[in-house]
């Protein structure tokens, strides 16, 4: 192959794409892999070059390098969709596209392009999340709204009665009227909380999340852990530290709640690359996940414990978690969740670049 195919230019062309693209040679060796490739391949390039198609791919119940060497002698275009591809511990499904490379007519190489469907149904799902989490909040938001005037006026009639009554025990009626209209003025405030618009400066989001811990570990039991993993590398973040402070606590407060007196609680923070958040693309963003050991989420409610009013607690609002997203929305991010029982997992997207492709 000249060097030409894969110079530099061409290369941070292929970096950009959200598809996988490899390039092999004649003996079914690889010569190139763009970064979609390392990402779904959960390998380095630098560590790969060299490797035979076999022992990169573990197509289940599928060669690919029988595929390969048919493109290579015949000359054709291969499509080969919905293989399931086992790449460390994470399965997906991924459409496949073989292409020959011709120099003066003859095959010289082969381009393999993979496109994971898993990711196209992600976005979908994403965008499907957003969408409906915007119009609940508008609804509530709206209630909110016409709930919070006759609120006062009750609250004040109360306190004018409570004023005028004689008898200690009608008193205590009027007292009880005040003090759950401040309790519903206290969650109708919670509703409109995140209305105000964050103000982003630089921030650690490791500073973030040890604000985080420490406030929690004072609240939750003695048997209850809370560890962390933290990516040094992670660059700063355009974020409101209040805003991103408070939606963390309220993921990770709901957390120690759902593991009780003892258990265990991971705050983990990686960089993600060319991470598609809705409709947007990022060429990187922070994930910063909050796991923990708990009996997990009913699966009649994962699909929406981002809604407000929505909880699975007896005593629970439902407005932590939908406050958290959308606080992180704010900034451009999702919460996302996914929960079996003894591993639930809250992962936060958070983009590291205030522009998008």
């Amino acid at each position: 192959m000249s060097d030409s195919d894969t110079s530099p230019t061409y290369q941070r062309i292929l970096d950009h794409l959200t598809n996988a693209v490899l390039l092999f040679n004649p003996d079914c060796r690889l010569e190139y892999i763009n970064m979609a490739g390392e990402m779904l391949l959960s390998v380095s390039a630098r560590q790969v070059m060299g490797s035979r198609a076999g022992d990169l791919f573990f197509l289940q119940e599928h060669d690919m390098e029988k595929d390969l060497l048919q493109s290579l002698r015949h000359n054709l275009s291969l499509i080969r969709r919905n293989l399931s591809l086992s790449q460390s511990s994470h399965p997906m499904t991924v459409n496949v596209t073989i292409t020959p490379v011709l120099e003066r007519e003859w095959p010289v190489g082969v381009v393999v392009e993979i496109e994971q469907l898993d990711r196209h149904l992600r976005i979908s799902m994403e965008e499907q999340l957003l969408a409906q989490h915007n119009a609940a909040r508008m609804l509530l938001r709206g209630l909110a709204h016409e709930i919070k005037n006759p609120l006062g006026g009750l609250r004040g009639a109360a306190q004018l009665l409570h004023r005028e009554l004689a008898e200690e025990e009608l008193r205590e009626y009027t007292k009880i009227i005040m003090e759950e209209s401040d309790r519903l003025q206290s969650l109708v405030d919670r509703m409109l909380a995140p209305s105000k618009p964050p103000r982003k400066n630089p921030l650690n989001i490791h500073r973030v999340l040890e604000r985080v811990r420490q406030l929690v570990q004072v609240e939750a039991p003695s048997g209850v852990v809370i560890e962390r993993d933290y990516d040094p590398s992670i660059p700063l973040i355009d974020g409101d530290s209040d805003q991103l402070i408070q939606a963390i606590l309220n993921i990770v407060r709901n957390a120690a709640q759902a593991v009780g007196q003892k258990g265990h609680i991971m705050l983990r923070t990686r960089i993600h690359r060319q991470v598609t958040i809705g409709a947007r693309r990022n060429r990187m963003a922070a994930k910063i996940e909050v796991i923990d050991n708990g009996p997990g989420i009913k699966p009649e409610l994962l699909g929406q414990i981002f809604y407000p009013m929505v909880t699975g607690r007896a005593d629970g609002t439902g407005l932590g978690l939908s406050i958290a997203q959308s606080l992180i929305n704010q900034h451009g991010g999702l919460v996302e969740c996914t929960s079996v029982p003894g591993n639930t997992v809250f992962s936060i997207f958070l983009p590291l670049e205030t522009e998008h492709d």
